[in-house]
């Protein structure tokens, strides 16, 4: 039998974020030999080793990693099932069935400009919603990595032909971002300048736009975080292809100029569950992203053709 109690999942999920089964004996109130025999029951019920034990603590095994993202989103529905049922208990006037923690992940600049307004507007109709907003770069497994690994209960992402969805998630595009040639004001050749890149920004481009610019150097600086490129920028210190949300609250001294009819574009989008779109809370939220995708358009009169 493979069934374990939820107090086996919490174990193994501990175990697996903590990197140590004292760590985690401390985190669940518990003690060290009671977490191990928990581990080693569930490891015998499965018919797999979930960690690899040694001096430094305890590293998931690649079967430990998929058990304790399983655990994670298990424990989640969990909670989730408990507040919609005392809300719906409650009856009309009673608990509000929209409540409880909502765990998003998203990337910089969506978390400080597209999610903001859209988290205003549920937590007014819902004031029992507590959005929990994690800041995750999109490189790698990116924000979708949290959803698929119980972290997140929603993500906002890149989505699209470049960074298709992942296996086990399902969402949609809430908008399209453009992206435009951002150089010092007043420089009179800006293409000539140095490229200033970011890492997350690789990921995004579409590609065969990208390799057919020949104007386009290698780039002589690279960031982590598209901030610290608009700041460069502003100084003189090179040019930069940015998308539009990375293009709000940009310092002065920088032009935007669009790219052309061919321009490149990125699809901004929400991933879930299949099990958690079901849940009252996150689909609240993707109603108030997609209301609010009408008003994602870059607009500054720093902006021109």
């Amino acid at each position: 039998m493979t069934d374990l109690a939820p107090q086996e999942l919490r174990v193994i999920a501990a175990v697996a974020d903590a990197r140590g089964f004292s760590a985690a004996a401390r985190d669940l109130g518990m003690t060290q030999s009671a977490v191990s025999h928990s581990v080693r029951t569930s490891e015998r019920r499965i018919g797999a080793v979930l960690f690899e034990r040694g001096r430094r603590g305890a590293t998931p095994t690649p079967a430990g990693d998929v058990v304790a993202a399983h655990a994670r989103r298990i424990l989640r529905l969990l909670d989730v099932m408990g507040t919609e049922a005392r809300g719906i208990a409650a009856g009309p006037g009673g608990t509000d069935t929209v409540s409880g923690p909502l765990r998003i992940a998203a990337f910089r600049s969506a978390a400080l400009h597209l999610l903001p307004p859209a988290l205003e507007r549920l937590t007014a109709r819902h004031p029992g919603v507590e959005p929990v907003v994690r800041m995750v770069r999109e490189v790698g497994r990116g924000t979708a990595g949290e959803v698929l690994d119980g972290r997140a209960d929603l993500a906002v992402a890149t989505i699209g032909t470049t960074s298709p969805v992942e296996p086990g998630l399902v969402g949609g595009v809430l908008l399209e971002e453009e992206y435009s040639l951002v150089h010092p004001a007043g420089h009179s050749a800006p293409r000539t300048l140095p490229l200033v890149d970011w890492d997350e920004n690789c990921t995004s481009y579409t590609r065969d736009w990208w390799a057919a610019q020949s104007w386009i150097p290698r780039a002589t600086v690279q960031a982590e975080d598209d901030g610290a490129v608009l700041s460069m920028v502003s100084r003189g210190l090179g040019m930069a292809i940015m998308p539009g949300l990375s293009l709000y609250g940009a310092p002065d001294g920088i032009r935007i100029t669009a790219l052309g009819p061919d321009r490149p574009t990125r699809s901004i989008g929400y991933l879930t569950t299949p099990e958690q779109a079901r849940s009252l809370a996150v689909r609240a939220l993707i109603r108030e992203l997609r209301a609010e995708r009408g008003g994602a358009a870059v607009s500054d009169s720093r902006k021109s053709d």
